[in-house]
């Protein structure tokens, strides 16, 4: 179920959702202080091209709760609303279930994405 999963949701747009996410990193690794942004945008590049199978592990501190304030307050409540909204509107389908839960799931981890992460089950 993982494989045929991941397989149309890579059909389906994850491969571009993984793509911008992967470009974005790499704007953002440009300069020294957007590494860190840069480095969380890979981790959600990882789970946006493959999300079956997968699930998020918080590990955060103190650290990590300023920088998902931070980042939070930057651009993850949008990122995290977007995915949230395209995971209702799927889940209002029956067949759209299982790709409603991995949207949540990335929305989670657009909201707090420092201190997460991404393991396989």
């Amino acid at each position: 179920m993982r494989f045929l999963g991941n397989l149309l949701w890579i059909l389906f747009g994850g491969f571009f959702s993984a793509l911008g996410w992967w470009l974005a990193g790499i704007f953002w690794c440009i300069t020294v202080i957007g590494i860190p942004i840069g480095l969380q945008c890979f981790k959600l590049s990882t789970i946006s091209l493959c999300p079956f199978g997968k699930e998020i592990v918080d590990e955060g501190g103190a650290g990590s709760f300023l920088l998902n304030l931070v980042w939070m307050l930057v651009s993850g409540l949008e990122l995290a609303l977007g995915n949230a909204l395209i995971g209702i509107v799927l889940c209002i389908t029956i067949v759209g279930i299982p790709f409603g839960k991995q949207y949540f799931k990335i929305a989670r981890l657009a909201l707090f994405p420092f201190g997460a992460r991404v393991v396989k089950k």
